[in-house]
């Protein structure tokens, strides 16, 4: 049985939190010169920290258990292409979710959708500003694109807490390549981890607690293809336009639309 790949979700990400939408902040006018690299980010005392320590409570969060600690002024930051999921597509997602629960009964369906340009990295609070405004400068030339998600895959994040079904990506890698590679150069700037170098770009679907990849590989990816290949207007649903870039930051949404 092929091996699940791995996907770049911390268990600290709370999808059930609402955060307030912003739009990517103007930042004040470059000077002339390349940038400096910047510093380590770095606690300082008094660091403004409006996320509060808090005790881990799973039920909150359906049992996921986080990859690094919640602190005070930590917040997790994620870089993604949000989707949006128009009627025939959760109805496809009901049958397969469905099917897929004959094999792993605890399969959760997701309630947002996206594809991921990052890994969840774990951001000081005052650099959230640079960060997205570095982010804003580097993604500000792309255009809108389609990509084609039409292949049937079973993830598990790195430490092997949760289990991902998703739509692996089949056409439209190479814009996706790029645009990972200036979300690097972001993160490598900050001097955080960068996305994977072989990515599975897809779209997740459904999740569950601990590493069930087995029961849901072979098999059940086969029946669950053949729904999504079945499925009626399938091609054309599951061509994706991509019109804008979003970064989460704990609860925190900046928008960067493409051209």
């Amino acid at each position: 049985a092929m091996r699940a790949a791995l996907v770049g979700y911390s268990s600290s990400e709370d999808e059930e939190e609402e955060g307030q939408r912003v739009g990517g902040t103007q930042g004040p006018p470059r000077d002339g010169g390349g940038r400096p690299r910047l510093p380590v980010p770095v606690g300082l005392p008094g660091d403004p920290g409006p996320e509060e320590a808090v005790t881990e409570d799973r039920s909150r969060h359906g049992g996921r258990v986080r990859s690094f600690p919640h602190e005070r002024g930590n917040w997790a930051t994620h870089v993604y292409l949000p989707c949006r999921a128009q009627e025939e597509f959760l109805e496809l997602l009901e049958l397969l979710v469905s099917r897929a629960r004959t094999y792993v009964p605890s399969l959760a369906a997701m309630e947002e959708f996206h594809l991921s340009l990052s890994q969840c990295v774990v951001l000081r609070y005052h650099w959230i500003e640079p960060f997205v405004r570095c982010l804003k400068e580097r993604l500000a030339a792309f255009h809108r694109f389609f990509c084609v998600a039409d292949q049937m895959k079973v993830y598990t994040n790195e430490n092997k807490t949760r289990t991902f079904i998703g739509l692996e990506v089949s056409a439209g890698h190479f814009q996706l390549l790029e645009l990972v590679s200036e979300v690097d150069r972001v993160l490598e700037e900050f001097d955080l981890p960068t996305f994977y170098k072989d990515p599975s770009f897809h779209i997740s679907l459904a999740w569950c607690v601990g590493d069930l990849s087995s029961r849901l590989e072979g098999q059940c990816m086969q029946e669950l293809q053949d729904i999504v290949d079945e499925f009626e207007d399938s091609a054309l649903l599951l061509r994706v336009q991509w019109e804008e870039i979003r970064c989460k930051s704990g609860n925190k949404y900046f928008s960067f639309p493409l051209r």
